[in-house]
């Protein structure tokens, strides 16, 4: 490390500067990926506001020192971080106002104000607060709300019922299913008092009746309702048949398809059912009546005519029983005695209680009368002789063992008419693999931007590095040459072009010596020329090794004023 500080400080000034500017470029980059990568994201605070609360909620968030962004349609937008902070500070200070007016209205009530001015504020109350929950359902946009409530009479067969009609607005791409519909047409008619759900219309903001329900007028024989139940049912039973068969032979090799045939109908009956008729000593009596009739003699009525020989005979009583001591031709009526001549004509009627069953049987709504189940079970993966594994139909065993577990998953019943075919096929394998090229191109397809943003860091980053940190790095950290070496190439930066010539008139010089065969001592001359020619081969190995310093050292000879 000191001998590259050394080296570093040996630099020329042009180098030093391009070095320490490309670090810096290069720490500026990369400082500048960061800060882009950890720049925050944005979330939608509020959308569709009006420009009025657009502006006081930004205002506010300038004094919460909260960043924003705004876009189109009344969007603001903060830092994902800071969404639900936030909306509970700004909810805090009552923004943003909602677009009605609910029972604050109720408020700053005036005094002395009439009933018809009270009654309306209240109405218009209740249909801000309605908008508003409305509101709160997550495809409605905006809602509004309007009650028509008719005066109430005293006379109960004048009265009439309110109605109610909701005009929704709905996001852009969403729309209401029937359970949603239901429940605003139940909130709707909850809210208000004697306000029934056939009363409650709702519309979208294309005009589109959406609270439209099938009824006795309606001869489409149609109901939504009913055939969401029946789709309800039998997604029931494929799943049933499905969870039963998946742990046996694995996800997505069963396939099953249900139809069930489900009775809408309504059905009320009563009847009455009358026994055969029975003996009378089961039977329970109703009602008996005994008729007697005494005659003495003759059975023409006698005395003297008029109202005491009109008179009804005194009441009977029964029963008739003989006086002790009475002789078997006589009996006592009524304390009267019955001659031998006299006659009894007697009559017993009885009722008895007749057998009958009274039953009310009310059929219920969504009986199912019939399923029809269709059952796919794709082959078996066995290995074969060499191992491999292929598909091998199921048994005849396995295919009973299967119709078994379904009849018994869905309520098989034969009484009902059910019906169930199960079937072993192969599976078609239509999933093609998918190549790494084609994963290459999705990927450079869903992030081209990011892609082309990094790229041009990175090349910007790599050309730094080794176009110019690189080169200059490399002369710091290379070993420093031999002292002759060294002392070499110094006095050949110093010499310049003259080292080149004198290296050449030496060397010719040296070689007439040699052919001339001179013996003796060596003078100076002979020993300055062996230094020349190791300086020459000194600056040869340099600019083999290393031509972009030669051709520096080269730029700096025509620059210098030498």
């Amino acid at each position: 490390m000191n001998e590259a500080g050394d080296r570093f400080k040996a630099l020329p000034n042009n180098k030093k500067i391009l070095f320490l500017t490309a670090l810096a470029a290069i720490f500026a980059v990369i400082v500048g990926a960061v800060v882009l990568n950890r720049t925050p994201s944005y979330k939608v605070l509020f959308s569709n506001l009006a420009d009025r609360d657009g502006g006081q909620v930004t205002a506010a968030l300038q004094q919460m020192n909260v960043p924003y962004q705004l876009g189109e349609g009344g969007v603001i937008s903060v830092p994902a971080d800071k969404v639900y902070d936030a909306r509970l500070r700004l909810a805090a200070q009552g923004l943003p106002k909602a677009s009605g007016v609910g029972f604050e209205l109720m408020d700053n009530q005036k005094f002395g104000i009439s009933q018809f001015a009270e009654q309306v504020n209240y109405q218009r109350s209740i249909e801000g607060e309605l908008a508003r929950t409305i509101e709160a359902v997550s495809s409605v946009q905006g809602a509004r709300v309007h009650i028509a409530s008719p005066k109430q009479s005293v006379f109960v067969r004048e009265q009439q019922a309110p109605t109610a009609s909701v005009m929704l607005q709905l996001y852009p791409g969403r729309q209401l299913d029937g359970g949603q519909v239901a429940g605003i047409l139940h909130l709707v008619s909850s809210s208000v008092p004697n306000l029934p759900i056939k009363n409650v219309t709702i519309v979208d903001q294309d005009g589109n009746l959406l609270s439209k329900q099938s009824g006795p007028d309606d001869n489409s024989g149609l109901d939504q309702r009913q055939l969401g139940f029946v789709r309800q049912i039998e997604e029931g039973y494929v799943k049933r048949i499905e969870d039963i068969l998946e742990p046996i032979f694995g996800k997505g090799n069963a396939r099953a398809q249900v139809t069930a045939n489900v009775d809408f109908s309504e059905i009320e009956q009563t009847s009455e059912t009358y026994r055969p008729n029975s003996s009378p000593n089961p039977s329970a009596t109703r009602s008996q009546q005994i008729s007697e009739k005494l005659a003495n003699g003759s059975a023409n009525p006698t005395g003297v005519p008029g109202a005491l020989s009109n008179q009804p005979p005194s009441a009977a009583s029964a029963p008739i029983t003989l006086p002790p001591g009475a002789a078997p031709g006589t009996a006592n009526l009524s304390g009267q005695s019955i001659s031998a001549s006299g006659t009894l004509q007697r009559d017993i009627t009885t009722n008895y209680e007749v057998d009958k069953t009274i039953q009310h049987t009310k059929v219920p709504t969504g009986v199912v009368k019939r399923l029809s189940a269709a059952v796919v079970v794709n082959y078996r993966r066995m290995p074969d002789k060499s191992g491999e594994m292929k598909p091998t139909p199921l048994t005849a065993q396995e295919v009973q063992q299967i119709n078994n577990l379904v009849k018994e998953a869905m309520g098989y019943s034969t009484a009902r008419g059910d019906t169930l075919n199960v079937a072993n096929a192969a599976f078609a394998d239509n999933a093609q693999p998918v190549t790494m090229q084609e994963r290459v191109v999705d990927y450079v397809t869903d992030n081209g931007t990011s892609l082309i943003k990094y790229g041009l860091l990175a090349i910007a980053v790599l050309y730094l590095l080794f176009g110019v940190v690189r080169p200059i790095m490399r002369d710091l950290i290379r070993p420093a040459p031999p002292a002759g070496e060294a002392e070499g190439a110094a006095a050949a930066a110093v010499r310049g072009g003259r080292l080149l010539s004198v290296a050449g008139e030496e060397g010719e010089e040296g070689e007439a010596a040699a052919a001339g065969g001179k013996a003796g001592r060596e003078d100076p001359r002979e020993a300055r020329r062996r230094q020349y020619t190791s300086n020459l081969e000194a600056v040869r190995e340099i600019v083999k090794s290393d031509p972009r310093m030669a051709a520096q050292i080269i730029k700096e000879w025509i620059s210098s004023d030498e």
